[in-house]
């Protein structure tokens, strides 16, 4: 009996050390493997940096689908107990850029539009039965620079922001002016333009005025691995009164799945006392200009 229990405990040793081997064996074969991969991702890069480096137009595009649908019946413990809702959002960025020894045009799009629905089904009355917009950004822009240096260029920006969905040029904003382009890295633009008039299209004039001042824009865009990221901050700061400076900044994010495919997600900060009055219906100086915030959680594809 005993002999037997001997022979079990070194038959099950050896068959543990056995395995602990190919374990031990298969993890030194995957290392190796792993550090040929990172040896070639890494030439690949290197190739990519010096196609991405070559002259001409150089254009791209991601953005971020979030959305849902849902249908409810007798579900009594809300207020609303049979219903239908729903919400999408579409947050777009793209770019085409042409860029040249002496020179540089990059041009800019960003969208971020939302739509909800409520239906009540109770309600013979309800108005909800379509999806309704409620987040509205639509923004473009176009920066043209003769260079000084491989950091400095003499530039000119047009830059255009205003809703697509609701209100269309009501209010728009066009910034025109121009000034110097700094690029301290390889993927940061920063835009300082004292020249710059930004006009203010709008119904209402009480609320919206044009004025002359500074534009400054900061643009991060880069791409690293499956991850994608974009952060743009643009302010107009006014000459003829601190009420009718602005500012935006949007951010977006991507990580990349499968293929094209991944996850993203987009915020956004913004303060613009004009349009706070226009909402309020109130006088310019008695607005109360709430910081103003959007964030978009979904689906993301790249182009």
């Amino acid at each position: 009996m005993n002999k037997k229990l001997l022979l079990s405990a070194i038959l099950m040793l050896a068959v543990t050390f056995g395995f602990s081997q190919t374990k031990e064996e298969l993890e030194a074969q995957k290392a190796e493997k792993q550090a040929e991969a990172d040896k070639f991702q890494g030439e690949a890069n290197a190739i990519q940096a010096q196609i991405d480096a070559l002259p001409g137009w150089k254009v791209g595009a991601f953005g971020t689908i979030g959305g849902s649908l849902s249908n409810f019946n007798d579900w009594y413990s809300q207020g609303t107990p049979n219903n239908v809702s729903g919400n999408i959002g579409i947050t777009a960025n793209a770019f085409a850029n042409k860029l040249e020894e002496k020179y540089f045009w990059r041009n800019a799009l960003t969208a971020n539009l939302n739509w909800v629905k409520l239906d009540d089904k109770d309600n013979g009355t309800d108005a909800d039965d379509d999806f309704n917009p409620t987040t509205d950004v639509f923004n473009i822009s176009s920066l043209y620079g003769r260079k000084l240096s491989e950091k400095w260029a003499i530039s000119g920006l047009a830059e255009y922001r205003t809703t697509l969905l609701d209100n269309f040029n009501d209010p728009g904003f066009l910034d025109v002016g121009v000034g110097a382009t700094w690029t301290p890295l390889e993927n940061l633009l920063v835009v300082i333009h004292p020249l710059n008039y930004n006009f203010v299209f709008a119904e209402n004039d009480a609320a919206f005025d044009s004025s002359a001042g500074a534009k400054i824009v900061a643009d991060y865009t880069r791409q690293i691995g499956a991850i994608a990221f974009k952060s743009n901050f643009s302010t107009f700061q006014s000459y003829k009164d601190g009420d009718l400076s602005n500012f935006t900044w949007t951010n977006s994010f991507s990580y990349t799945l499968w293929k094209m495919i991944g996850v993203g997600f987009d915020f956004a900060l913004r303060s613009n006392k004009q349009e706070a009055a226009n909402f309020q219906g109130v006088d310019l100086a008695d607005a109360d200009n709430k910081l103003q915030s959007y964030y978009t959680i979904g689906l993301s594809y790249k182009f």
